[in-house]
């Protein structure tokens, strides 16, 4: 479904992204774990078309997208959830799911009914709060909301940037519980994670970013196998991954 091939960004000077190639099958849960600065936002932006990379493409279902803008590649089909959630603070929960289907009104695709009934379905205590201003809810509701507005776009791909950051462990736990959900009705996900052992406890396969290389790919079993992915994500240590590792 998605396919990055050697994709090179940079932030003026700094070369964040090194021939990146990765991809995602459909109905996948992919995993990206790494370091902050890592790269993994950076890579997430490129394919959402918010940072252009400066080499490399990107395909999706069979089109070159890197070159696009980032409207036309939520309308073909890919949803980003951002780090942080970023949603509309002083709007209602109700708005904010509705701006999620905002590039819907002007197609035939416009009846947002269904899916907003399957957002409440998934998140009922939104329902609860779908009056409420969006800067009212709880972090974990918050995250709740961004992921059901990027639903609202009806995404093939679904780009999930840190769902758990800021959050309660038991919150967390709902999160993934969450995602874990919409890989059962179909859904393909992208996700990039910190909490290596609950990403990779979901996910079918995974990549291991260090400072703008994959440095280890495998299955979720693979990496949750691997000493050094052990020691660097999910133990006490945060030692870097050394290269000799793809090797």
């Amino acid at each position: 479904m998605l396919r990055l091939v050697n994709i090179n960004c940079f932030y003026k000077t700094i070369h964040a992204l090194k021939d990146i190639s990765l991809h995602v099958e459909e109905q996948e849960i992919v995993v990206l774990i790494g370091a902050n600065g890592a790269g993994k936002t950076t890579l997430l932006k490129s394919i959402a078309g918010l940072l252009r990379p400066r080499s490399g493409t990107i395909r999706f279902q069979d089109r070159q997208i890197e070159a696009w803008a980032s409207p036309k590649i939520v309308a073909s089909g890919i949803s980003l959830v951002p780090e942080g959630r970023q949603i509309f603070s002083r709007l209602s929960v109700m708005d904010n799911l509705l701006l999620g289907a905002y590039h819907r009104m002007m197609t035939s695709d416009n009846d947002v009914e269904p899916d907003i009934e399957m957002a409440f379905d998934l998140f009922p205590v939104l329902y609860n709060r779908k009056d409420q201003p969006g800067g009212t809810l709880s972090g974990g509701e918050q995250q709740m909301l961004a992921i059901g507005r990027a639903l609202m776009a009806k995404p093939k791909i679904l780009l999930l940037d840190e769902p758990s950051m800021g959050l309660a462990p038991l919150i967390v736990s709902e999160i993934f519980t969450i995602i874990k959900e919409l890989r059962e009705r179909g859904a393909t996900i992208l996700l990039v994670e910190q909490n290596a052992k609950k990403a990779l406890s979901v996910a079918d396969r995974g990549y291991v970013l260090e400072t703008g290389r994959i440095v280890i790919e495998g299955s979720s079993e693979e990496l949750i196998e691997n000493q050094a992915v052990q020691k660097a994500y999910m133990g006490k240590s945060r030692q870097p991954f050394h290269h000799k590792l793809c090797n």
